[in-house]
């Protein structure tokens, strides 16, 4: 089966890695892809993953099997719907299921409905009418742009001042669209877990659960990333926590089906372990990046025959197989992310790195010039995933083959786990 997967960061590598292991893979585009796509797949640079059309007519011209969308925007546009208007399978959710993503007061509406536990919230559409309900509810508390704004349109704010400016620069334009809706959450303290899902709409079938690092600076420090670290699964998590968790994702899953709505695809569960128990702090619609970077490592079930099922509504007859091995990731960025940074510099040593046991680099942010010379192509530029028989192994192999790759200007974290090492204790501050 020829397969289209579109996006192009560490993810898709990622995905990429996973679906060409499959017998059943045959030829797999990427659109756009990166550098290291290139070397397993086929770079589609020029295709516009937000033209639900042009992705539609490329899968029919080229007799795609399979279009796998990995990232939010091209699902909260439509391109899935077309793509299943073509006759064609597709794994990623239809438009209307996206809206869990796409609209953050969409998604809190439903959990309140369904009792989904979350966090207390409030949504305006009126930059005054928020305001003054910051005179009534005050800091610590969250401001959300509603719709997409690239994950960073979440601001704490642990100052009456900040909730304030943070409502005015939403209203203000500081997230485009994204911003004209605002949702103003309850502070919820405890350790944050993501936990993924397959669905078809009707079965669940949950994934291990990881901690993204998503702050830039080391001991949890300085501004909002899209993640410098991961690691799977979770040693904090109790069974029972894990149980209610995987109980939220079930519950929403009905309820989007009691909406008339048919969720097919991953669903993303970022939770906050709290006193009370997990609550939901926010859903993504797809595969996180860079969770899935230690995910699919450890999944031993066929991710191929697993997304067709997913799109043909067989997941009943999957089940799902998980080494038992624990995975760490390393996020090797350029100087300066998440605020500006250089690209076009050379990148050496992942082949060194890549020679370790249960080492593999996914690239995120590459390209290869006309040289074939392997660049940085972006603030994340590579995750560097170790598998190992305790977390500290996996740990300490990661930064292992880290060390091996240089490029001018790498910065990393060099914390990563360290708090899930110390034991739930270390989130009590």
């Amino acid at each position: 089966m020829d397969i289209l997967v579109l996006g192009g960061g560490g993810r898709e590598h990622a995905l990429v890695v996973s679906l060409a292991a499959s017998p059943h893979a045959g030829t797999i585009y990427v659109a756009p892809g990166n550098g290291g796509t290139a070397a397993i797949a086929q770079n589609v640079p020029d295709l516009d993953i937000l033209d639900s059309n042009a992705v539609a007519n490329f899968a029919l011209r080229n007799h795609v099997g399979l279009v796998v969308i990995g990232p939010e925007a091209p699902l909260v546009a439509g391109v899935a719907d077309a793509v299943r208007q073509a006759g064609i399978l597709v794994y990623g959710p239809n438009a209307q299921a996206a809206q869990l993503e796409g609209s953050k007061t969409f998604a809190k509406e439903l959990m309140q409905r369904y009792r989904i536990p979350t966090a207390a919230y409030a949504s305006f559409t009126d930059r005054d009418a928020a305001l003054n309900y910051l005179t009534t509810h005050h800091a610590p508390i969250v401001v959300k742009a509603d719709g997409l704004a690239a994950g960073k349109g979440v601001i704490v704010a642990m100052r009456d001042d900040e909730a304030q400016a943070a409502v005015k620069s939403c209203f203000g334009g500081k997230f485009g669209q994204a911003g004209s809706r605002v949702v103003i959450e309850e502070y919820l303290t405890g350790p944050e877990c993501s936990l993924l899902v397959f669905t078809d709409g009707r079965t669940v079938l949950p994934m291990a659960t990881a901690q993204d690092h998503k702050r830039a600076g080391e001991g949890d420090t300085g501004p909002n990333t899209g993640g410098m670290g991961v690691y799977s699964p979770v040693p904090i998590v109790t069974d029972e926590e894990y149980q209610q968790m995987v109980e939220a994702m079930q519950t929403t899953v009905r309820a989007l089906t009691a909406e008339g709505i048919r969720y097919q695809g991953t669903l993303y569960g970022g939770f906050m372990l709290t006193p009370q128990g997990p609550k939901v702090l926010e859903f993504n619609v797809r595969f996180g990046d860079p969770e899935t970077q230690v995910i699919l490592p450890r999944l031993q079930t066929d991710l191929l025959e697993v997304m067709v099922a997913t799109a043909q509504m067989r997941l009943s007859e999957v089940t799902l197989t998980w080494s038992p091995k624990w995975a760490v990731s390393v996020v090797l960025a350029s100087g300066g992310y998440p605020g500006s940074y250089k690209k076009g510099k050379v990148i050496t040593g992942i082949k060194q790195a890549e020679l370790l046991d249960d080492v593999t680099v996914y690239h995120a942010g590459t390209k290869l010039d006309e040289d074939g010379r392997l660049l940085t192509d972006g603030g994340r530029v590579l995750d560097v995933t170790a598998l190992g028989d305790s977390f500290e192994e996996a740990r300490k192999r990661a930064y292992l083959a880290s060390a091996m790759i240089d490029f001018e200007g790498k910065y990393q974290r060099n914390d990563i786990g360290e708090r899930a090492l110390r034991g739930r204790s270390a989130w009590e501050v």
